[in-house]
């Protein structure tokens, strides 16, 4: 829960989503047979989709995946990309599922009946996975910038793509970290009951035991909650070093406070869902310097750095916001799908999805994406990250 920028990733900027490849002209008396398919009439708008949370204890990552998708539009049509060898535009139309998976299936159907050339989204794994089958029922190519429980790429639909790296690699990671560098001796797991929450918990839990380490209790709450005061209670009884979240910042910020208030001296993790820069502002001073450490499902260092360091500058100044966390990924995803379609001479996703499952090598400011077999991230990287002074500070990169 991050190049120098490379010209074709800026040039081929957002992408995925609906796709209306202009209606055909009704054909007049003395006009020929039907244009070729590849041959994308003169103002062709290619709908893309995206859809987050723009609503609900969320919206504040939701608004910064859909910014990130508009900076990505807005910076592809200034650019100009042809298509089938005309001029193409790109309109982005953004749905909002609230985090909830009724309303992400029925923002899909939307979305496929309006005949989307394809999307970037969900957020979260809850929303991502259910939607998944709707795309992949249609045909229409789906990346995920941020969704990562592993079954979202493990159910066989050749249209589901992400661009950051999943639970096993997230929780694993964390899992180890907690034990051998953060010295648990006596960690405890909280998750909120969601596939993320649920799965990345799963995932760091098992982490621990592989490296040696104990887990002393494992409680569970859900992504509305406010109040935890009865299960740290009975956590703080078996004296726990480390506390590790399986959720998003909404629930960790109030669960902070409240770790504090009673006294609890222990190291607190948890995974992208949580390594936000809202954080700071939801725990306040309940926050130590280095109490908490995250990861962020992605990464870049070296020389690679500076084109994340200066996509979060352009952000800044366009919307007066800092990144939460995903927007580069899915200013990223938008750029990877419209290379697929540049490549393939087409925007139908029939014809462009093979060469998006080829993807190798692509450059972009949050590293280099490749997609294996399955459509995950190849060789994924993750940032650990700690807060000091209510700011967010990197660790490492690892992979």
């Amino acid at each position: 829960m991050r190049k120098a920028f490379v010209a074709s990733g800026m040039t081929v900027a957002v992408v995925l989503a609906l796709v209306a490849c202009g209606k055909k002209d009704e054909p007049k008396a003395e006009a020929p047979a039907a244009k070729p398919a590849a041959a994308a009439p003169a103002g062709n708008v290619i709908k893309i989709g995206h859809v987050g949370p723009t609503s609900g204890a969320i919206a504040h990552l939701g608004k910064d995946n859909e910014n990130g998708a508009r900076m990505a539009i807005e910076e592809l049509n200034a650019k100009g990309v042809t298509i089938g060898g005309q001029k193409v535009t790109f309109e982005l139309v953004a749905e909002d599922d609230a985090a909830d998976p009724k309303q992400g299936t029925a923002v899909a159907q939307k979305l496929v009946d309006s005949k989307v050339a394809g999307v970037v989204g969900h957020l979260n794994s809850g929303t991502t996975i259910p939607a998944s089958k709707i795309y992949s029922d249609a045909g229409i190519p789906q990346i995920s910038p941020s969704a990562t429980n592993p079954k979202y790429t493990r159910q066989g639909f050749k249209t589901a793509f992400r661009v950051v790296a999943d639970d096993v690699q997230l929780g694993g990671v964390l899992g180890r970290y907690a034990h051998t560098t953060l010295k648990g001796k006596a960690i405890a797991v909280i998750d909120d009951r969601t596939a993320y929450g649920q799965g990345v918990a799963e995932e760091f839990e098992k982490a621990v035991a592989a490296s040696g380490g104990k887990v002393i209790a494992h409680e569970f709450t859900n992504d509305k909650a406010s109040d935890f005061m009865s299960i740290l209670t009975s956590i703080k009884a078996k004296k726990p070093d480390v506390v590790f979240f399986g959720g998003m910042d909404a629930v960790a910020g109030p669960m902070l406070r409240q770790i504090k208030q009673l006294g609890m001296k222990v190291k607190f993790s948890g995974g992208d869902g949580i390594c936000t820069t809202e954080l700071a502002k939801l725990a306040g001073d309940a926050m130590a310097d280095g109490q908490v450490v995250c990861a962020e499902a992605g990464g870049v260092d070296g020389e690679q750095k500076a084109g994340m360091d200066d996509f979060r500058a352009k952000f800044k100044a366009k919307y007066n916001a800092d990144v939460q966390v995903y927007a580069p990924y899915v200013y990223d995803a938008v750029n990877v799908m419209v290379a697929a379609m540049v490549k393939a001479n087409s925007a139908d996703p029939a014809k462009y999805l093979p060469e998006l499952a080829k993807t190798e090598g692509y450059k972009g400011v949050t590293g280099t994406i490749s997609f294996d077999e399955k459509g995950d991230l190849k060789n994924g990287a993750l940032t650990l990250y700690t807060y000091k002074g209510g700011k967010r500070e990197q660790i490492a990169v690892v992979r």
